[in-house]
């Protein structure tokens, strides 16, 4: 089972005269890194959240963000007044010294940063179990989209890999009449340098023999074919957080394209080289992103 590394969760629950909403988000990292925007007063909790959600997220950049709302909208507020007051006296000052009106400088002052703020509460019990089991929900919902999404990449990168696999079984033709054609380049070659009547013909078939081995491609094709049967394997497994290994299984597959086609010298079997890669590049943007 292949996951997402996108995802997206969401979860509300009501309790007595609150609503709790919580939402993750994930986008593509090579690392897991979680970013929190919780209450102030959930802050000794912070440690807890994460572990929650890295024991269920895995790989990826994800945002966590709880909400608790008062259902009456009755929420408490504090001002804070030796910052109001600060803000408005260095607001008057510079407006003095630029001649600058000052315009409603209240309500401007009111929207700088933690001047008006969420009274603060101690953590309460019953509201912290509401947290969790949202938070719970959320992350079922979460990694149910990851999977549905999952599961799309997943046959994208099946279908891109039998291609390969298509196109590897297209190089057979090709083979023998590629080995015909290299004979007879080195043959007239020979014959253009030293003279017909001069061509040692079993030193000839020697120095054939030797460059033939050194060309020969079937050794990359039987691993080409075991990496791709080995990722598809991969993709069929039950278990979760294989990107990794599915990243390192395609750099063998590239390993063994690229050796094909530096031994290759026939333009048919190239073009089949070049389709491969060009799948290869695909399948490698889709376990970017996955996890």
């Amino acid at each position: 089972m292949l996951l997402s590394m996108t995802g997206f969760g969401r979860a509300i629950q009501s309790f007595d005269s609150k609503t709790v909403t919580v939402e993750l988000r994930s986008l593509n990292s090579k690392f897991t890194d979680v970013r929190l925007k919780i209450p102030h007063n959930y802050k000794e909790k912070e440690q807890e959240i994460k572990k929650l959600v890295l024991d269920r997220a895995h790989r990826g950049k994800v945002d966590v963000n709880i909400e608790i709302q008062a259902i009456t909208g009755a929420e408490q507020f504090s001002l804070n007044e030796p910052l109001f007051r600060k803000y408005v006296q260095e607001i008057k000052r510079l407006s003095a010294e630029e001649q600058i009106p000052t315009g409603d400088i209240i309500s401007s002052v009111l929207r700088l940063p933690n001047v008006v703020m969420a009274a603060e509460n101690t953590l309460d019990e019953k509201e912290w179990t509401i947290v969790i089991s949202t938070l719970k929900e959320a992350l079922d919902n979460f990694c149910a989209f990851r999977e549905q999404e999952g599961k799309i990449l997943a046959e994208d990168m099946a279908m891109r890999i039998d291609t390969i696999k298509s196109n590897l079984q297209k190089i057979a033709p090709f083979e023998e009449n590629r080995i015909v054609k290299i004979k007879d380049k080195m043959m007239r070659s020979l014959e253009e340098f030293m003279g017909k009547k001069n061509v040692d013909k079993n030193r000839y078939e020697q120095e054939v023999i030797f460059y033939l081995e050194k060309i020969d491609i079937n050794e990359e094709k039987v691993r080409l074919s075991q990496h791709c049967d080995y990722f598809l394997e991969q993709l069929q497994d039950s278990s979760t957080a294989k990107g990794r290994k599915l990243s390192f299984i395609g750099q063998e597959i590239g390993r063994e394209i690229n050796t094909l086609g530096s031994k290759a010298y026939s333009s048919d079997i190239q073009r089949h080289v070049v389709s491969m890669k060009d799948e290869l590049e695909k399948v490698k943007e889709q376990v970017a992103n996955s996890v």
